[in-house]
Protein backbone atom coordinates (compact mmCIF):
# COMPACT_ATOMS: atom_id res chain seq x y z
CA UNK A 1 0.00 0.00 0.00
CA UNK A 2 1.68 3.25 -0.86
CA UNK A 3 1.37 5.84 2.21
CA UNK A 4 0.62 9.37 1.06
CA UNK A 5 1.62 12.83 2.55
CA UNK A 6 -0.32 15.54 1.56
CA UNK A 7 0.95 19.23 1.21
CA UNK A 8 -1.96 21.68 1.73
CA UNK A 9 -4.43 18.50 2.66
CA UNK A 10 -6.85 21.11 4.33
CA UNK A 11 -7.20 23.24 1.47
CA UNK A 12 -10.03 22.47 -1.77
CA UNK A 13 -7.87 20.30 -3.14
CA UNK A 14 -5.83 18.64 -0.63
CA UNK A 15 -9.57 17.92 1.08
CA UNK A 16 -10.77 16.27 -2.40
CA UNK A 17 -7.73 13.93 -2.65
CA UNK A 18 -8.02 12.61 0.55
CA UNK A 19 -11.59 11.97 0.17
CA UNK A 20 -10.74 9.91 -3.09
CA UNK A 21 -8.25 7.62 -1.31
CA UNK A 22 -10.32 6.72 1.15
CA UNK A 23 -13.01 5.96 -1.01
CA UNK A 24 -11.06 3.79 -2.92
CA UNK A 25 -12.00 -0.06 -2.98
CA UNK A 26 -8.82 -1.60 -4.27
CA UNK A 27 -6.59 -0.13 -1.17
CA UNK A 28 -4.01 0.07 -3.18
CA UNK A 29 -2.94 3.72 -1.09
CA UNK A 30 -3.70 5.76 1.86
CA UNK A 31 -3.00 8.55 3.60
CA UNK A 32 -0.67 9.10 6.59
CA UNK A 33 -0.21 12.55 7.36
CA UNK A 34 -0.91 16.15 6.11
CA UNK A 35 1.14 19.38 5.86
CA UNK A 36 -0.88 22.86 6.55
CA UNK A 37 -0.76 25.87 8.02
CA UNK A 38 -3.87 25.13 9.28
CA UNK A 39 -3.56 22.27 11.57
CA UNK A 40 -7.57 21.21 11.32
CA UNK A 41 -7.71 18.13 12.41
CA UNK A 42 -8.67 15.46 9.80
CA UNK A 43 -8.84 11.51 9.81
CA UNK A 44 -4.81 11.06 9.90
CA UNK A 45 -2.13 13.87 11.31
CA UNK A 46 -1.51 17.48 10.45
CA UNK A 47 1.91 19.40 10.76
CA UNK A 48 2.16 22.75 10.16
CA UNK A 49 5.48 22.50 8.59
CA UNK A 50 7.35 19.82 6.67
CA UNK A 51 9.95 19.85 9.33
CA UNK A 52 7.34 18.43 12.15
CA UNK A 53 6.50 15.74 10.09
CA UNK A 54 7.80 12.34 11.79
CA UNK A 55 5.32 10.31 9.59
CA UNK A 56 6.88 7.11 7.57
CA UNK A 57 5.30 7.69 3.78
CA UNK A 58 5.99 6.35 0.50
CA UNK A 59 5.00 9.60 -2.02
CA UNK A 60 4.03 13.47 -1.12
CA UNK A 61 1.45 15.33 -3.13
CA UNK A 62 1.71 19.17 -3.10
CA UNK A 63 -1.48 21.22 -3.94
CA UNK A 64 -0.15 23.80 -1.59
CA UNK A 65 1.19 27.37 -2.16
CA UNK A 66 4.29 28.54 -4.35
CA UNK A 67 5.41 29.70 -1.03
CA UNK A 68 5.91 26.44 0.49
CA UNK A 69 7.57 24.82 -2.26
CA UNK A 70 11.47 25.16 -1.20
CA UNK A 71 10.87 24.10 2.42
CA UNK A 72 8.81 20.93 0.86
CA UNK A 73 11.74 19.83 -1.80
CA UNK A 74 14.35 20.02 0.96
CA UNK A 75 12.28 17.59 3.51
CA UNK A 76 11.82 15.71 -0.19
CA UNK A 77 15.31 15.05 -0.86
CA UNK A 78 16.07 14.71 2.80
CA UNK A 79 14.08 12.35 3.40
CA UNK A 80 14.30 10.58 0.00
CA UNK A 81 10.63 11.39 -0.83
CA UNK A 82 9.19 11.00 -4.50
CA UNK A 83 7.12 13.97 -4.65
CA UNK A 84 3.65 15.04 -6.94
CA UNK A 85 3.86 18.85 -7.22
CA UNK A 86 0.59 19.77 -8.84
CA UNK A 87 0.63 23.27 -6.71
CA UNK A 88 0.23 26.36 -9.93
CA UNK A 89 2.05 29.51 -10.13
CA UNK A 90 5.60 28.48 -9.55
CA UNK A 91 7.98 31.53 -10.49
CA UNK A 92 11.03 30.76 -12.47
CA UNK A 93 13.43 29.88 -9.47
CA UNK A 94 10.64 27.52 -7.94
CA UNK A 95 11.24 25.46 -11.14
CA UNK A 96 14.41 25.77 -10.76
CA UNK A 97 13.95 24.21 -7.20
CA UNK A 98 12.56 21.44 -8.61
CA UNK A 99 15.14 20.63 -11.77
CA UNK A 100 17.88 20.69 -8.38
CA UNK A 101 15.26 18.53 -6.53
CA UNK A 102 14.77 15.92 -9.61
CA UNK A 103 18.69 15.13 -9.93
CA UNK A 104 17.88 13.64 -6.60
CA UNK A 105 14.73 12.16 -6.01
CA UNK A 106 11.39 11.28 -8.73
CA UNK A 107 9.49 14.71 -9.22
CA UNK A 108 5.81 14.61 -10.86
CA UNK A 109 5.44 17.60 -11.66
CA UNK A 110 2.42 18.86 -13.89
CA UNK A 111 0.25 22.33 -14.27
CA UNK A 112 -2.86 19.99 -14.92
CA UNK A 113 -3.45 16.45 -13.68
CA UNK A 114 -6.10 15.60 -15.52
CA UNK A 115 -6.33 13.24 -18.39
CA UNK A 116 -8.24 15.58 -20.45
CA UNK A 117 -6.42 18.45 -20.25
CA UNK A 118 -3.42 16.40 -21.50
CA UNK A 119 -5.44 15.05 -24.56
CA UNK A 120 -6.40 18.72 -25.15
CA UNK A 121 -2.73 19.81 -25.12
CA UNK A 122 -1.56 17.47 -28.00
CA UNK A 123 -4.54 18.15 -29.42
CA UNK A 124 -3.49 21.51 -29.86
CA UNK A 125 -0.08 20.66 -31.08
CA UNK A 126 -1.05 19.04 -33.76
CA UNK A 127 -3.83 21.90 -34.98
CA UNK A 128 -0.68 24.12 -34.63
CA UNK A 129 1.58 21.74 -36.74
CA UNK A 130 -1.87 21.75 -39.49
CA UNK A 131 -2.94 25.14 -39.39
CA UNK A 132 0.81 26.94 -39.28
CA UNK A 133 0.75 30.87 -39.36
CA UNK A 134 -2.29 30.95 -41.33
CA UNK A 135 -4.68 30.91 -38.22
CA UNK A 136 -4.35 33.23 -35.46
CA UNK A 137 -4.26 31.63 -31.69
CA UNK A 138 -6.24 32.54 -28.39
CA UNK A 139 -6.49 30.78 -25.49
CA UNK A 140 -9.02 31.38 -22.76
CA UNK A 141 -9.52 30.18 -19.61
CA UNK A 142 -12.27 30.50 -16.64
CA UNK A 143 -11.65 29.23 -12.62
CA UNK A 144 -13.31 30.44 -9.68
CA UNK A 145 -12.91 33.48 -7.88
CA UNK A 146 -10.89 32.21 -5.26
CA UNK A 147 -7.91 31.08 -7.96
CA UNK A 148 -5.09 33.46 -6.89
CA UNK A 149 -3.04 32.82 -10.00
CA UNK A 150 -3.55 34.25 -13.61
CA UNK A 151 -3.56 33.17 -16.25
CA UNK A 152 -3.85 29.71 -14.97
CA UNK A 153 -1.30 27.19 -15.32
CA UNK A 154 -2.51 25.23 -17.40
CA UNK A 155 -3.35 27.91 -19.80
CA UNK A 156 0.05 28.62 -20.07
CA UNK A 157 1.12 24.78 -20.09
CA UNK A 158 -0.83 24.77 -23.18
CA UNK A 159 0.72 27.88 -25.15
CA UNK A 160 4.59 26.76 -23.91
CA UNK A 161 3.18 23.65 -25.71
CA UNK A 162 2.04 25.27 -29.36
CA UNK A 163 4.61 28.55 -29.52
CA UNK A 164 6.53 27.87 -31.40
CA UNK A 165 8.36 30.95 -31.28
CA UNK A 166 5.03 32.74 -31.01
CA UNK A 167 5.11 35.39 -28.28
CA UNK A 168 2.33 35.91 -25.64
CA UNK A 169 0.16 39.28 -25.05
CA UNK A 170 -2.31 39.23 -22.13
CA UNK A 171 -3.55 42.70 -22.10
CA UNK A 172 -4.92 44.21 -24.80
CA UNK A 173 -6.51 47.11 -23.31
CA UNK A 174 -3.49 49.19 -23.88
CA UNK A 175 -2.51 47.94 -26.59
CA UNK A 176 -3.78 50.28 -29.85
CA UNK A 177 -2.43 48.31 -32.93
CA UNK A 178 -2.98 45.35 -34.87
CA UNK A 179 -2.98 42.07 -33.83
CA UNK A 180 0.62 40.23 -34.91
CA UNK A 181 0.82 37.04 -36.60
CA UNK A 182 3.06 35.59 -33.70
CA UNK A 183 0.88 36.56 -30.78
CA UNK A 184 -0.87 33.75 -28.74
CA UNK A 185 -3.28 35.82 -26.76
CA UNK A 186 -3.91 34.05 -23.30
CA UNK A 187 -7.19 35.85 -21.26
CA UNK A 188 -8.14 35.12 -17.80
CA UNK A 189 -11.69 34.81 -16.57
CA UNK A 190 -12.35 34.59 -12.73
CA UNK A 191 -15.83 33.75 -11.36
CA UNK A 192 -18.70 32.52 -9.20
CA UNK A 193 -17.45 28.60 -8.54
CA UNK A 194 -15.77 27.66 -12.11
CA UNK A 195 -13.77 24.64 -11.66
CA UNK A 196 -11.73 24.60 -14.90
CA UNK A 197 -12.35 25.56 -18.41
CA UNK A 198 -10.03 25.87 -21.07
CA UNK A 199 -10.64 27.05 -24.81
CA UNK A 200 -7.60 26.98 -27.56
CA UNK A 201 -9.44 29.20 -30.44
CA UNK A 202 -7.69 29.01 -33.83
CA UNK A 203 -9.31 31.55 -36.11
CA UNK A 204 -8.82 31.77 -39.38
CA UNK A 205 -10.21 33.29 -42.90
CA UNK A 206 -13.87 32.31 -42.66
CA UNK A 207 -13.12 29.39 -40.27
CA UNK A 208 -12.95 29.08 -36.92
CA UNK A 209 -11.94 25.73 -34.60
CA UNK A 210 -12.28 25.28 -31.01
CA UNK A 211 -10.95 22.64 -28.39
CA UNK A 212 -12.27 22.81 -24.99
CA UNK A 213 -12.11 21.28 -21.92
CA UNK A 214 -14.09 21.43 -19.06
CA UNK A 215 -13.98 20.02 -15.91
CA UNK A 216 -17.14 19.81 -13.50
CA UNK A 217 -15.16 18.89 -10.12
CA UNK A 218 -11.90 18.80 -8.68
CA UNK A 219 -12.04 15.16 -9.11
CA UNK A 220 -10.64 14.74 -12.21
CA UNK A 221 -7.74 16.66 -10.80
CA UNK A 222 -7.86 14.36 -7.49
CA UNK A 223 -7.45 11.07 -9.26
CA UNK A 224 -4.88 12.43 -11.46
CA UNK A 225 -3.08 13.33 -8.37
CA UNK A 226 -3.25 9.87 -6.49
CA UNK A 227 -2.95 7.95 -10.28
CA UNK A 228 0.69 9.62 -10.39
CA UNK A 229 1.36 9.14 -7.00
CA UNK A 230 0.75 5.59 -7.29
CA UNK A 231 3.28 5.83 -10.54
CA UNK A 232 6.01 7.34 -8.90
CA UNK A 233 7.61 5.36 -5.92
CA UNK A 234 10.46 3.26 -7.32
CA UNK A 235 11.59 5.51 -10.15
CA UNK A 236 14.78 6.77 -11.21
CA UNK A 237 15.64 10.93 -10.19
CA UNK A 238 14.42 12.75 -12.49
CA UNK A 239 11.09 14.84 -13.73
CA UNK A 240 7.96 13.22 -14.52
CA UNK A 241 4.49 14.07 -16.46
CA UNK A 242 1.13 12.98 -17.54
CA UNK A 243 2.86 11.71 -20.51
CA UNK A 244 4.77 9.40 -18.79
CA UNK A 245 2.09 7.92 -16.92
CA UNK A 246 -0.05 7.82 -19.93
CA UNK A 247 2.43 5.78 -22.03
CA UNK A 248 3.27 3.42 -18.77
CA UNK A 249 -0.21 2.25 -18.46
Amino acid sequence: MTRIIISGCNGRMGRAIAERVFAREDESCTVVAGIDMNTKPAEFPVFAKPAECTVEADVIIDFSNPSALPELLEYAVEKNLPIVIATTGISEDGKALINSAAEKIPVFYSANMSLGVNLLVELAKKATEVLGYDFDIEIVEKHHNQKLDAPSGTALMIADAIADGRHYVYDRHSRRQKRERDEIGIHAIRGGSIVGEHDVIFAGSDEVITLSHSASSRGVFAVGAINAALFLPGKQPGIYNMGNLIAEN
